[in-house]
């Protein structure tokens, strides 16, 4: 032990001594070690894979990334790093190693048994949970504290929706602008990182939700609200629209017929659905007629307010596919008995049933992801959310299906990953500190068993996660799983309210 303690300092002294990257990491090498061994903080080399590090420079084979607490270190050749003798190891060859993976459209974290480690089993160390509730605060505090495995959690507000919604309790209904502004200092009192607006939320009340957020210095996001024009909304500083609501309306010849026919038709109390429905029924359409000059107009406004879409083709490629199509799911292991039969309910009153209707629908599904690839060649920044705890979008294992939805829309493997990463980062102001593996950043790494810029399928190979510090190897994920799915067997933590109350698609 006392050998072993000696090569450790040895090592530390010697990432010291070399200095490379610890200035841009904030530590001094001259006190690096000593700081390391007081922290207690067991240094942890990942050695000899490729490192594919987030940014725009090329892989980088037989590389060694070097952790201290939750936080990387150092970065770099391995021929270049001292000998790692008394310090763990992790062992890299053969594989790939990249930043780990943010979900930005989440729901269900409060399911503490299953979706937290199944986010990270799955290499997502960070997620944007888009409904703010005290059971999923509590939650997102127990992992804060160290009590509970899971991703790095960005909360939302509760969503803040106008008085006619499709929504149960937990939603913030709003009529007024006084009300509206209220909803929005109580986000902030409870601590959210961003308000979420919902379909139905009136203009008057979301032109006070958009002032009073500017005045608190607090984003706001969500679905595009019917009642505002949805470049009036980006304008407004909408950060980012979800689901690709509204977008195939404004990239598509029949633009105006379409939106007048939205405003001629009131949210109907007695069925606070049926807008919705025509909403999408006409987003369906538009795709029949898109039209690159409105589409040019329309990005533009997007790209010149910094505004994001989030497509979430995990979720719209469920909804465009017959019921039975997931009954069979290897991954429906880890979902609770009643939020399964929650899934088929709910999926029975959204899914395509007739031979035409199911034709349609695919077609639809084709013409969003034709329309993601639009959107980003124009140069619309795009998020990667998957919108699980709706019917048949799983923790984590969605976000793999979200990204080769994004390489099919025409992004590269590299950019599909850097959405994901670096992008997200950017997304939530956490640049300096996440996003891209790099001195001083967190410690939150996926390796993986082959190379994603060849096939972003790769994404699902999974070696090893790290996340904040901690390391999980194959057989610390596969213990993970294994929990998941005893506790569904169990029922543990399924709960027994109706999923539309946490759910938001």
């Amino acid at each position: 032990m006392v050998r072993v303690e000696a090569n450790r300092r040895d090592f530390l002294r010697g990432l010291a001594a070399a200095g490379a990257g610890l200035a841009t990491a904030g530590i001094a090498p001259a006190v690096f070690a000593q700081e390391a061994a007081a922290a207690g903080s067991e240094p942890v080399v990942v050695l000899g894979a490729t490192l594919v590090d987030g940014t725009d420079g090329p892989p980088l084979p037989d590389s060694a990334v070097v952790l201290v607490g939750d936080r990387i270190a150092w970065t770099g050749p391995a021929a270049h790093l001292p000998s790692p003798t008394g310090v763990r190891t992790v062992d890299g060859r053969g594989r790939y190693l990249v930043p780990g993976l943010w979900d930005l459209h989440t729901h269900g974290l409060d399911l503490e048994a299953i979706f937290p480690p199944l986010h990270l089993a799955n290499g997502v160390t960070g997620i944007r949970e888009m409904w703010g509730y005290p059971e999923n605060r509590a939650t997102r505090d127990k992992i804060v504290r160290g009590e509970l495995a899971g991703p790095r959690v960005v909360m939302g507000s509760s969503i803040i929706d106008g008085p006619v919604s499709m929504l149960q309790p937990p939603v913030t209904t709003v009529a007024t602008a006084a009300e509206a502004r209220a909803a929005v200092r109580t986000a902030v009192a409870e601590g959210a990182d961003f308000v979420k607006v919902y379909s139905y939320l009136g203009a008057e009340a979301f032109a006070a939700v958009a002032d009073e957020c500017r005045r608190a210095g607090l984003p706001f996001a969500g679905h595009w609200p019917y009642r505002v024009p949805q470049p009036v909304a980006s304008d407004a500083g909408q950060r980012s629209f979800e689901h690709l609501f509204g977008v195939p309306l404004y990239t598509s010849a029949h633009r105006d017929e379409f939106l007048r026919t939205l405003a001629a038709t009131p949210f109907d109390p007695a069925d606070r659905r049926s807008f919705f429905v025509l909403a999408r029924e006409l987003d369906r359409r538009a795709t029949e007629a898109f039209s690159p000059w409105r589409a040019q107009e329309f990005f533009g406004r997007l790209v010149g307010n910094e505004t994001r879409l989030s497509p979430t083709m995990a979720v719209n490629k469920v909804l465009c596919s017959p019921l039975d199509t997931y009954a069979h799911d290897p991954r429906l292991k880890y979902v609770p008995r009643d939020v399964r039969d929650a899934w088929v309910e709910q999926a029975r009153i959204r899914t395509p049933v007739t031979p035409e209707e199911i034709a349609q629908q695919a077609a639809y599904f084709d013409a969003q992801v034709e329309l993601v690839g639009a959107a980003h060649r124009a140069g619309v920044p795009l998020l990667a959310g998957t919108d699980c705890l709706n019917p048949y979008v799983f923790p984590g294992f969605s976000l793999h299906d979200e990204l080769a939805h994004l390489v099919d829309a025409g992004l590269s493997p590299r950019r599909a990953l850097q959405v994901a990463t670096r992008d997200a980062a950017a997304f939530l102001g956490r640049s300096a500190t996440a996003g891209t593996i790099a001195p001083g950043k967190v410690a939150d790494l996926v390796l993986l068993d082959a190379n994603p810029l060849a096939d972003i399928r790769a994404i699902r190979r999974i070696d090893t996660v790290v996340a904040a510090g901690r390391v999980y190897d194959r057989a610390a994920l596969d213990r993970l799983l294994a929990d998941v799915e005893a506790s569904t067997s169990a029922g543990a933590n399924a709960r027994s309210v109706g999923l539309p109350v946490h759910s938001c698609c």
